[in-house]
């Protein structure tokens, strides 16, 4: 069982030579004996996933099993789950638990999915490391070469991230703002789908920055994100940038190939500074592609450098509006104080991370009188500037191919001090979260130190099959079969 996949899991669950009562006792026993590692899981959730088997295996025994019916799933502790503790990794929610469901997690049980319990996260979705939530940072499941060194798994999806890596889960859902899908997916060798901005919906997710958060899926191959992906989308009422227009069968799309298909290759995504082992791997991902069939073509997207501030702005100054409801009034852990303000004031010191507070602090000074316009209003033309830097190329070409991070993950000791180099995580991710356009990231090969190293596929709005179809070339074409050294795997 440590070696299935969440397609090969469905089809002998399907087959009835694997009950979801021992699928979801595996996984259970293997969160137990090796998460204290890893520490992906806030809260587990063990009795509920045990009724969920049950329920699963009696509907396997009828023709009526729903498409993830039986198969285990861990959910980013950013989706309110009825009845189950949610606490966005901060202690400001430390003791909430929602009495409604998010809809995408709806969507999940409605197909049958179990859930073994909450991943772990940068606290509000706020950081590129998972180091700044209140319940611990999360350790990667990989190592460097004959090094015993923690390793940071990326964020704000970490705890996500690493349990997939780790062979804790068949798959989980992960939250995507500026890249904390795609970045800890390349940190920790496996697959995730940003999808277009509006394809899933945002009900009952905490909001960290409301004009960027989109969910999706993380999962060990290109298949098995297609899977999730066509059961967490879909039009929803409750949310009003929720898009409707139908949820294609993704998976149909995975043996498209890419022959005919034009790939752009964006000049300014390669820097001086790239190292040497990533520039090396996207010109390898340009040859697999060229091979299978598709033109190469070079773009521009000449905005990209303003693509990291103008996130910054935008996405902090609605954190700041987002976060004002956690008060210890109206949600939160409550410190009480002599006077209201006082309250408000212990409350938050006491609830928020540095990470959330400084960002609070960021977001709402550009929102302040006489700096509005000098910068959000500015951020805001720049990302219609952005925005038309994509469709201009998407004019020429199809797909864009380029890095998904500009390192390897790094050491939990080697975290940047200086806010804004942690910051630079995201420099290749951000600008398709700005334009609003769907995004993967695939394991392709390891770096000099047997680290995991992921390409990034960008494509048009609402073009996911597209995605998946190259994604699935480019899968084959690298093979990549590498696990961690901390793999449940290896105690069996």
């Amino acid at each position: 069982m440590h070696d299935l996949t969440l397609a090969s899991a469905r089809k002998a669950l399907r087959e009835r030579r694997l009950s979801a009562v021992e699928l979801t006792d595996h996984f259970l026993a293997s969160i137990r004996k090796f998460d204290g590692e890893i520490n992906s899981f806030v809260t587990v959730t063990e009795d509920q996933a045990r009724a969920g088997a049950r329920a699963a295996d009696a509907l396997l025994a009828t023709d009526n099993a729903p498409s993830l019916c039986g198969l285990p799933l861990g959910i980013k502790d950013l989706f309110c789950t009825n009845g189950v503790r949610t606490t966005a990794s901060s202690n400001i929610l430390r003791n909430f638990v929602p009495p409604y469901e998010s809809t995408v997690t709806s969507n999940l049980l409605a197909d049958g999915a179990i859930f073994l319990g909450k991943m772990n996260l940068d606290e509000f979705a706020m950081g590129s490391t998972n180091m700044t939530s209140a319940f611990g940072p999360v350790t990667n499941p990989w190592r460097r070469k004959n090094s015993d060194v923690k390793l940071v798994p990326g964020g704000s999806s970490g705890g996500s991230a690493a349990a997939v890596a780790a062979g804790l889960a068949l798959g989980t859902t992960g939250t995507d703002t500026g890249g904390s899908i795609r970045q800890p997916a390349a940190f920790c060798g496996i697959t995730g789908i940003k999808p277009t901005y509006g394809r899933c919906s945002r009900f009952g997710t905490i909001a960290f920055a409301s004009s960027l958060d989109q969910a999706g899926p993380m999962a060990r191959t290109m298949e098995d994100c297609a899977i999730l992906l066509e059961s967490m989308a879909g039009f929803d009422p409750k949310d009003s940038t929720s898009v409707d227009r139908p949820v294609p069968r993704y998976e149909d799309a995975l043996e498209r190939g890419v022959k005919g298909l034009k790939v752009g290759i964006p000049r300014e995504y390669r820097p001086d500074t790239l190292p040497a082992d990533i520039a090396a791997l996207w010109d390898q991902g340009i040859a697999w592609l060229r091979d299978a069939g598709a033109e190469i073509v070079d773009v521009s997207l000449p905005h990209t450098k303003y693509g990291l501030p103008t996130y910054y702005i935008v996405a902090l100054a609605e954190a700041s509006s987002n976060l004002a409801r956690y008060d210890g009034v109206r949600f939160g852990e409550r410190v009480d104080a002599g006077t209201l303000d006082e309250l408000y004031e212990a409350t938050r010191h006491a609830g928020f991370g540095e990470e959330v507070r400084r960002r609070i602090l960021m977001g709402t000074y550009v929102l302040s009188s006489g700096y509005y316009d000098a910068y959000y209003l500015r951020a805001q033309k720049v990302r219609t500037l952005i925005q038309r830097d994509f469709l201009n190329a998407f004019e020429k070409v199809d797909v864009l191919l380029t890095p998904t991070a500009p390192s390897a993950a790094f050491a939990h000791s080697e975290r940047p001090t200086d806010p804004v180099q942690i910051y630079l995580n995201d420099i290749f991710t951000v600008p398709a979260s700005m334009a609003g356009v769907p995004a993967l990231s695939l394991p392709a090969g390891l770096d000099h130190d047997g680290l995991p190293l992921g390409l990034q596929l960008i494509g048009r709005y609402f073009e996911e099959e597209t995605l998946f179809a190259a994604g699935r070339v480019m899968e084959k074409a690298a093979g990549f079969t590498h696990k961690p050294a901390l793999h449940a795997g290896a105690f069996a």
